[in-house]
C-alpha cells in the first residue's frame, strides 16, 4: 500500500469504529492529512489528496500499478501491466464509501412498479454535453450486491460516475432485496434485473443510448444478478409476468466481478435460495451464445470461492463463448472496495476491456 495511504485508512477505521457522522469524517480528514499530503512530495500529495474525490478524478487509470500487485487474465499477465500481488490485508474499511457519498445522479427514473405504491429507480449519471434526441451511446448498468438482503444504489456510484466521464450513460439499479416478511426472494432480485434490461432496450431512442452497446457489471450479489440477465432462458420463475418477453434482456457484454457464481453448497446462497438453488446458479446453466464476459474474481475469496468462477470460464469456453477471467492473487471477497489502488486497478481492467470490444474508445 502506498504510504499515503496508511493514514487513511486507519482514520477511516477509528471513525468507523466511533460511528462518527460523514461530515465530521471529512473535516478530521482534512486537518489529520492535511499536514501529511502538505508535507509530502508531489506524487504523494496526489495519492493522498484523489482519496477526497470522486472516481472520476481519483486516479489516471494510465498510471503505473503498486509494482507488489499480481494481476492475470486467463492465467497470463496482463499485457503492459505490472504484476500484482495481494497485500495483506488491511482492516475492512469501505474506501468507496466517502467517495460515494458526494456524488449524485444526473436523475432517477422508474423502469418498474412492485404494488403498494413503490416503484424501482434507475439512478443516471448522463455524460457532458449528451443529447438524448441525437445522440447513441454506449450504456452500462452497474448492480450492486449485499447477499440480496442488502446494499443499495449509492454503493457504486463511484463506478457510475467514472463511466459517464468516459461518455457513457452510466445507471445504477436499485432492485428488490430479499425479506421474507414481504414474501421477496432471490427470484424476484433476478426478475428485477431482466426487467431493467428490457426497458433499457424499450427506452434506447428516449434515452440516447445504442441498444446494441448495453453492458452490464455488477459485485458479488450483483454479479449474480447481473449473470442472471443472460444465462437463464425466459420463463415465469425468472421473468415478470408484465415484462414484453420479445425484447431481449441479455446484454451485450458482461463484467461481473466477485459474483455469486455457483450456488450449490460449494458456493453461496443455498441457504437463501434454498431447494430451488439449481434453477438460480450460473454455474449449472451453462450454454452456448453468451455475450462477450470479462469475470473479475480473488483467489482468496472464502465467501464466493474462485474455484466457481474458475470452472464457470472453462465451461463457457468450451460451448465456444468468448470468456475470460482476470485472477486478483489473494484477495478477500470484494477485494478492490477495501482499498483505492486496487480499485484504481479494477478500473483500468474494465476499461481496458471495454476498449476491446468497442465499447470505450
Amino acid at each position: 500500500m502506498h504510504p499515503v495511504f496508511k493514514p487513511m485508512n486507519f482514520l477511516y477505521s477509528t471513525i468507523q469504529f466511533c460511528s462518527v457522522p460523514r461530515r465530521v469524517t471529512m473535516l478530521l480528514a482534512a486537518l489529520i492529512l492535511a499536514p501529511i499530503a502538505f508535507g509530502s512530495s508531489e506524487p504523494q500529495k496526489a495519492s493522498l489528496l484523489s482519496a477526497f474525490f470522486p472516481a472520476g478524478d481519483l486516479v489516471d487509470p494510465n498510471q503505473d500499478m503498486n509494482p507488489d500487485t499480481r494481476i492475470a487474465i486467463n492465467g497470463q499477465p496482463v499485457s503492459n501491466r505490472p504484476e500484482v500481488s495481494a497485500q495483506p490485508q488491511a482492516p475492512l474499511v469501505r474506501v468507496l464509501e466517502p467517495l460515494a457519498a458526494k456524488l449524485e445522479p444526473s436523475r432517477k427514473i422508474a423502469y418498474k412498479s412492485v404494488g403498494k405504491g413503490r416503484d424501482l429507480e434507475l439512478h443516471v449519471f448522463e455524460p457532458e454535453e449528451h443529447d438524448a434526441a441525437k445522440d447513441r451511446r454506449p450504456c452500462i448498468l452497474i448492480i450492486h450486491g449485499g447477499g440480496w438482503t442488502g446494499g443499495e444504489p449509492r454503493v457504486y456510484y463511484t463506478i457510475a460516475d467514472h463511466y459517464a466521464k468516459k461518455g457513457m450513460l452510466a445507471i445504477s439499479l436499485q432492485y428488490r432485496l430479499m425479506n421474507a416478511k414481504e414474501g421477496v426472494t432471490v427470484f424476484d432480485c433476478v426478475k428485477d434485473g431482466r426487467s431493467a434490461m428490457r426497458w433499457l432496450r424499450a427506452q434506447a431512442s428516449t434515452l440516447g443510448i445504442d441498444p446494441n452497446r448495453i453492458a452490464v457489471t455488477g459485485g458479488s450479489a450483483g454479479g449474480h444478478v447481473a449473470l442472471a440477465t443472460a444465462v437463464f432462458e425466459n420463463g415465469p420463475d425468472v421473468d415478470d409476468a408484465r415484462d414484453d418477453l420479445s425484447i431481449s434482456c441479455v446484454p451485450d457484454l458482461l463484467i461481473p466481478l466477485n459474483p455469486v457464481i455457483d450456488t450449490s453448497a460449494d458456493g453461496y446462497g443455498q441457504g437463501k435460495i434454498g431447494k430451488r438453488w439449481r434453477e438460480l446458479s450460473p454455474l449449472h446453466h451453462v450454454k452456448r451464445d453468451l455475450p462477450p464476459m470479462l469475470i473479475c474474481h480473488s483467489t482468496g475469496d472464502t465467501v464466493t470461492p474462485y474455484a466457481g468462477a474458475a470452472r464457470f470460464v472453462e465451461l463457457s469456453k468450451a460451448a465456444g463463448n468468448d470468456c475470460q477471467l482476470f485472477t486478483f492473487e489473494g484477495g478477500r471477497h470484494g477485494w478492490f472496495i477495501f482499498d483505492l489502488e486496487h480499485y484504481a486497478t479494477i478500473l483500468r481492467v474494465m476499461d481496458d476491456y471495454l476498449i476491446e470490444k468497442g465499447f470505450l474508445s
